[in-house]
């Protein structure tokens, strides 16, 4: 079974999780709480996703045990080698904020870098191509317990609350891509999700009908309202128990960026 290393983002519980099986961690977390994995001896990193929060301590790791090896899609493999254009992209929405978020953003030598595209089988995990969230986001299943390590896919989720919200920063979220990615996962029929923000959700159908839910809220407030508004709309939806783990795991400015960056580029489209 795999185990879930709560990170402690900043200090707080149950905003960033880990995931360790047999030497193999799924999404390490950002370096500034990479302190969080100094116990484990990794063999090889599975990414989702490049973005800071699940992958950013990569290079910090691949610093120190210099033989991991490190699975990530073809697409996102480049920006870890050079993370000049990914740090960019980031410090834009982050500003002045970069280094107290996520920390020492350190390139990944090429040569510990395993490039995927969807399909492979690699470490004992099944690959899918699952964009949506990002452009180059894949998702893993185990095949010996059958959970799904679904980065964003499945939403954020704080434990013990249910309610779900769909992270959907810029620049590349693709509402239509995203269904369909939820469509391949669920294809699997995995025994449980394990979700980076936060913990295994142990009914993939539910968890998945309410990130679908969640897509769809979220993409008509951004459709109706200005930003403020949609900022004010979220806060008045999510239960304040677990308000502060989502904020900081989904920020509501950006989950109006990226749908106001997605509309608009779906406005442009050739009918």
């Amino acid at each position: 079974m795999g185990r879930l290393i709560d990170v402690h983002h900043l200090g707080r519980e149950r905003v960033i999780g880990a995931y360790v099986l047999d030497g193999v961690v799924v999404d390490p977390g950002p370096a500034s709480s990479v302190d969080a994995l100094d116990a484990i001896e990794p063999r090889a990193l599975l990414l989702t996703h490049i973005h800071l929060d699940h992958a950013g301590a990569t290079g910090v790791l691949v610093r120190k045990h210099p033989n991991l090896v490190v699975y990530v899609h073809e697409v996102g493999a480049p920006h870890l080698v050079d993370p000049s254009r990914l740090l960019g992209s980031a410090g834009r929405l982050y500003g002045d904020e970069m280094e107290r978020l996520w920390g020492e953003v350190a390139p990944v030598p090429e040569e510990n870098i395993r490039p995927l595209s969807g399909g492979e089988t690699v470490e004992g995990f099944r690959v899918a191509y699952t964009p949506g969230h990002a452009s180059h986001h894949v998702c893993y299943l185990h095949e010996g317990t059958g959970d799904a390590y679904v980065g964003d896919v499945g939403g954020v989720r704080i434990p013990p609350s249910d309610y779900t919200v769909a992270p959907t920063p810029p620049p590349d979220i693709d509402v239509e891509a995203w269904r369909q990615s939820i469509d391949t996962v669920a294809g699997w029929e995995p025994e449980r999700l394990g979700l980076t923000h936060f913990g295994y959700a142990d009914d993939p159908s539910l968890q998945f009908a309410r990130v679908l839910e969640a897509l769809a809220r979220q993409l008509e407030w951004a459709s109706l309202l200005d930003r403020e508004s949609f900022e004010d709309a979220a806060a008045n939806d999510r239960p304040e128990d677990v308000a502060p783990q989502l904020v900081q795991a989904a920020p509501p400015e950006q989950l109006y960026l990226g749908l106001e960056r997605y509309l608009e580029r779906r406005a442009e489209a050739p009918a």
